[in-house]
């Protein structure tokens, strides 16, 4: 009996499992694939997820960079034709080869990690924070979308909108725990034009980090508008699980929105109901 992507059924197991833990919320938009493009999405985002825990866990940088270093050399490997030996990396190693991705896209994701991981970023300049994005969601974008079915210009171009309408939205609802952390994503001149302190404690007791907020919130619904225009020069099905994770994150970001930029530490999530209705509307049209 085959498996997706002809890998092994525990290799397969194993990273499923380890998607399913994560809780994410791209998991809704994974599940409606089929197989194949399902296993490779779980393949991407077990890949995203180890990086990421690398740069956001416990360590020194000095102890972290070893480890990302590795996974460079590990994918590496992997294009120069091996298979790794975890089961992560065999099931990479096939959606690889079933679906082309690139592996800039990979050594792009390490080296958004890699910034994380070498020093908390604090009020980067407008240049650097879309770099940055491009990094850790662009990229991630540019290899979802050939797992998803379109690897045309305008898929790339869905990638790059849509990337980085998410992680502005993930910079404006964990404001509060960055800050915990040392970290403020805002871009720096827009900080130094409200007159908000560029320190992330400083930052979030300002009373003009409103409009700090506001103004990344409008761009981040530009960035949404774009990747809905590129959708539109794109196959429709190998689209609809974006349009679902879009349609989720757009609706955290308005929920954001209502409640307002003057109480970061205050909560914010889409309901499962509305997961739901955004897994029932977008997942089968």
């Amino acid at each position: 009996m085959s498996t997706p992507l002809g890998a092994a059924k525990a290799d397969l197991e194993a990273v499923e499992a380890q998607v399913s833990a994560a809780g994410t919320s791209f998991y809704h938009g994974m599940r409606i694939l089929p197989p194949d493009r399902r296993a490779a999405m779980y393949g991407i985002y077990g890949f995203c997820r180890t990086v990421d825990d690398i740069a956001d866990g416990p360590g020194s940088f000095a102890e972290k960079l070893p480890r990302l270093n590795a996974w460079r050399e590990e994918i590496e490997a992997l294009y120069a034709g091996g298979n790794g030996n975890a089961p992560l990396t065999r099931v990479l190693a096939a959606a690889i080869a079933r679906f082309d991705l690139r592996k800039e896209d990979f050594l792009a994701i390490i080296t958004g990690m890699q910034m994380d991981a070498e020093a908390p970023i604090v009020a980067p300049d407008l240049r650097m924070l879309d770099f940055y994005c491009d990094c850790v969601a662009g990229a991630v974008g540019r290899l979802s979308v050939r797992a998803f079915g379109d690897a045309s210009p305008a898929a790339d171009r869905v990638a790059a909108n849509l990337g980085r309408a998410l992680q502005l939205t993930n910079i404006l609802r964990d404001l509060r725990e960055d800050a915990e952390r040392g970290r403020l994503y805002l871009p720096r001149e827009w900080l130094e034009e409200a007159g908000v302190p560029p320190e992330p404690a400083a930052a979030l007791a300002s009373p003009r980090l409103a409009q700090v907020c506001a103004r990344l919130a409008v761009l981040a619904h530009h960035y949404f508008a774009e990747a809905e225009l590129a959708m539109q020069e794109c196959d429709p099905r190998a689209m609809r699980p974006a349009r679902l994770m879009g349609a989720i994150y757009a609706s955290m970001l308005a929920r954001l929105e209502r409640r307002g930029w003057d109480q970061p530490e205050k909560p914010v999530f889409v309901p499962a109901w509305q997961k739901l209705w955004i897994v029932l509307r977008f997942g089968f049209a």
